[in-house]
């Protein structure tokens, strides 16, 4: 009865028409129940795993993994496509279409001049560039403030990452730091705010500073150019490094962790920081 499901397509069409009868069929009546009652809002955090699993593959350079990853990433993308498709929304045409479109109008730097609308210098900086992709965005958006722009970052993404993209859209229009040092004394500032609000027992107020500092130290990574999301990482992956470590040497003296103080784990640690150097 689906014999062609088992088909593979030849072309990046007909693959993306196998996927999307595949999933049609998932969702029918005789389709999987889990399937069916999927919705827009009970697969948000299918989507944000697979994205991310997806850049799991690519700081690993596993192309292999990479490829099996987008395609959940896409799955995804088709399931969404289907459901609106079933609620008489929009379907996966439309979605593909919406966004061919939106290449072409936010780079009229190269399309413009293909079809001889304009003759825009072909050694356009990537700054440049990005300034008009930035103006286009604002203008399909219906953006006239930069707080809408900023209200249009999706809260959704990671924090560090929001917070760095609303800097940037601050510092768009001049409000910003004259100097890296001038944004580090923030950071003083604000965990000493921090360290009051702690002495007075308030949680809500620690809470607050909390967020203050964090957005004092973004502030801080953006002027020296540093990915905070990516320096975070890296700290915990150096921690669990450092951690492994310390489990390794505490097997191999017969004990755990849970079972030593915290000198003893002190020493450990500093010895794999030794390891390290």
């Amino acid at each position: 009865m689906y014999e062609e499901l088992y088909r593979r397509g030849t072309t990046a069409g007909e693959a993306a028409e196998r996927l999307k009868q595949l999933i049609a069929v998932l969702r029918s009546e005789n389709g999987c129940p889990w399937d069916r009652e999927q919705t827009h809002e009970s697969l948000r955090r299918c989507m944000i795993e697979e994205a991310y699993e997806a850049i799991d593959a690519v700081e690993r350079n596993d192309m292999e993994h990479l490829k099996e990853e987008l395609g959940d990433v896409l799955l995804q993308v088709v399931m969404h496509a289907q459901i609106a498709s079933e609620k008489g929304d929009f379907d996966l045409a439309a979605v593909i279409n919406a966004v061919a479109d939106k290449m072409i109008h936010r780079h009229p730097h190269v399309f413009n001049v293909l079809q001889g609308k304009n003759s825009v210098n072909a050694t356009e900086t990537i700054d440049n560039v990005l300034e008009k992709w930035e103006n286009v965005k604002r203008q399909e958006h219906a953006e006239t403030t930069t707080t809408q722009s900023m209200q249009g970052i999706p809260r959704c993404l990671p924090a560090l990452i929001r917070s760095e993209k609303v800097q940037k859209k601050a510092a768009g229009v001049g409000f910003d730091w004259a100097s890296a040092a001038e944004a580090f004394s923030k950071v003083s500032e604000e965990a000493e705010e921090l360290s009051e609000a702690c002495r007075q027992g308030e949680q809500e107020c620690v809470q607050e500073e909390i967020g203050d500092l964090l957005f004092a130290v973004v502030n801080v990574a953006r002027f020296l150019k540093v990915d905070p999301e990516e320096a975070l990482n890296r700290t915990s992956d150096k921690f669990i490094r450092r951690f492994a470590y310390i489990e390794q040497r505490a097997a191999a003296e017969g004990t755990t962790p849970q079972d030593m103080t915290l000198q003893e784990m002190d020493r450990l640690w500093e010895a794999a920081k030794t390891l390290e150097k």
